[in-house]
This record gives C-alpha cells, structure tokens and sequence, in this order.
C-alpha cells in the first residue's frame, strides 16, 4: 500500500492492525504498530479518526504492562482532544482505570464520575455503564456496597435488550456480588 502511495489506508491498517496484534497478546508489538499508524495519519493531516487510535495506543501500552507511558499518552490525548465529546467519555474512563492500577483511588474515582458526567451530555449509555461499572467496584473496595448497588442498579435497568453483551454481563455480575 505504502509503495502505491496510499498513505492513508496505510496508516489505518496499521493502526487497526495493531490494536487486534495487542488485544491478541502481542502488546509491543502492536504499540510499535500503532505509533506507526499514528505518525503516518499525522504526516498526511488526518486527525479526525487520531484520537481513537490514541485510545487504541493506550489500551495496547497497558496491556504490554506500561502504564506510565500510558498515563502519558492519555494526557497527550485529554490535551489534543478537549472538543471531541465521543472520545472524551473513553479517554477519562481509561485514565481512571490507570490511575486505580496505580493506587490513585481518588483520582480514579473523579475520573468515573467526569466519565458519567459527559456520557450522559451526549446520551452515550454504554459509556455510562462502563463507568458506572468501574465505579462501583472502585466504590466496593472502600467499604460503599450501599452506594455501588444503587448507581449499578440505576443504569443497569434502563436496559431492555443486549444483556448477552460484555458490558452488561459484567454489570450484572458485579450487581449479583454487591446483593449478597
């Protein structure tokens, strides 16, 4: 692709391929895939679709274990990305789940509940649940079942249908934990 001169497809492909490579347990890899990618869409001018492949990049830099940098990157992406309200939700979630890896309980917390804050500005309910997922378990593990329960609750009954969905098979697990 890159020798036809087809940069843009190439950039893609290489950051899509190195999220799958990532997910697939192939971390390093797929971070070198993806800051390919990135530079490559940042040398033609292509940032409407750069801050999901920063995301991507996080997530494969924690699963190679390097949160740190993915902390970091994740600030590079809150700075280049403060007007994107369908990447803000993901990247603040992502930073609180950092953050908790890190013993920052407080901080992940504010960054649950910045996530529910934009997730429900912009109507996103499955964004709202991942956060509200994340915060419940943060809020079981400091003694606040009470409060878990009911905000898990809360969102998880909205739902009328999806519920063989990661997200809420999940959620429901942790509600079924928080009931006993």
């Amino acid at each position: 692709m890159e020798k036809h001169q087809f940069a843009l497809v190439a950039a893609g492909s290489k950051c899509s391929l190195g999220k799958v490579r990532a997910e697939l347990g192939r971390a390093t890899e797929g971070v070198e895939l993806l800051r390919q990618g990135i530079a490559g869409a940042l040398e033609i001018g292509m940032r409407p679709w750069f801050p999901f492949n920063k995301i991507w990049l996080v997530q494969a830099q924690a699963a190679e274990g390097a949160i740190v940098e993915a902390l970091e990157t994740v600030e590079q992406a809150l700075q280049e990305n403060t007007d994107e309200p369908l990447v803000l939700p993901a990247t603040f979630l992502l930073r609180g789940e950092l953050r908790l890896k890190q013993g920052q309980s407080e901080a992940a917390e504010a960054d649950f509940r910045e996530t529910l804050t934009l997730a429900r500005s912009i109507g996103a309910k499955g964004w709202e649940l991942r956060a509200t997922t994340s915060l419940a378990r943060l809020l079981r593990d400091t003694g606040r079942r009470d409060e878990a329960r009911t905000m898990l609750a809360d969102i998880y009954n909205w739902f009328t249908e999806g519920f063989d969905t990661a997200g809420l098979k999940d959620a429901k697990a942790l509600l079924d934990e928080l009931a006993t």
